[in-house]
């Protein structure tokens, strides 16, 4: 395994909005001095790409992607047709792909299984290291790293040498910007479930009524009814389904 520093770990990280070009023109750098372009993607589900402090798309601005109709973060389809975005649901390592496949150190069986025809139309690119970025309450970013050189498609020594490192700058810039640029928290504060509360969730999970969960728990309909209702409230939730949710993203239960 190649070894790197991280000196420049501070750089990429952001502590308040005026930071944002900054530390994407940082990340920048790191990426241009190996050959490549960033890509970078705050929300995998939002076909919205990080911007600085007047709106400025940095992918275009910063990162050097040309501002084209056709551009990858002006695709609303993006998210659900590139093989790239698919495989960052079921990975949370470093990985680089081409159309032959993704290529990591561990296997992944859930990535095997991910269509890569017609890769390079839908993936938008022939070969890129990506980087997942999984952080609280669900929320899935990215970064692809890909070679300015179109030809470039086996990056088994590119990946060798900065996989790890580019996971590290990647996640320090997605994680800070989602932070910083969070301006609506996803749940309030003060959102710690009771163990009853949990409790009612996880018959909940399984599909159980409030009139089963109540025979389960030998607790009466209405108390049942009684915890749910709290835990929605908690997690600033509009119905029970989002509850559910919300409680297995914060780790209270499992959807398994």
């Amino acid at each position: 395994m190649a070894q790197f520093t991280i000196d420049k770990l501070d750089e990429v990280r952001i502590r308040k909005p005026e930071d944002i070009v900054r530390a994407a023109k940082a990340l920048a750098d790191i990426a241009a001095a190996e050959g490549m372009k960033a890509a970078p993607a705050h929300d995998i589900a939002d076909k919205r790409t990080p911007v600085d402090m007047e709106g400025n798309v940095l992918a275009s601005t910063v990162f050097g992607w040309p501002d084209t109709d056709d551009v990858w973060w002006r695709n609303p389809r993006i998210a659900l047709e590139s093989p790239i975005t698919s495989a960052c649901r079921f990975e949370n390592e470093p990985f680089w792909v081409n159309a032959e496949g993704f290529h990591l150190p561990s296997p992944n069986k859930y990535l095997e299984s991910i269509d890569l025809s017609n890769f390079e139309a839908r993936a938008r690119t022939r070969a890129a290291i990506v980087v997942p970025v999984h952080m609280a309450f669900g929320q899935i970013g990215a970064v692809s790293f890909d070679f300015d050189d179109p030809e470039k498609v086996d990056l088994t020594e590119d990946f060798a040498r900065n996989g790890d490192k580019f996971g590290i700058y990647a996640r320090a810039f997605i994680e800070s910007y989602t932070r910083v640029m969070g301006a609506i928290q996803a749940l309030p504060p003060g959102s710690r479930l009771s163990k009853r509360e949990v409790e009612c969730l996880r018959w909940a999970a399984i599909g159980k009524t409030d009139m089963e969960i109540s025979m389960i728990m030998s607790r009466s309909r209405a108390t049942v009814r009684f915890h749910i209702h709290n835990a929605s409230t908690k997690l600033n939730a509009v119905n029970r389904s989002q509850t559910v949710f919300k409680a297995a993203q914060l780790g209270y239960i499992s959807l398994n």
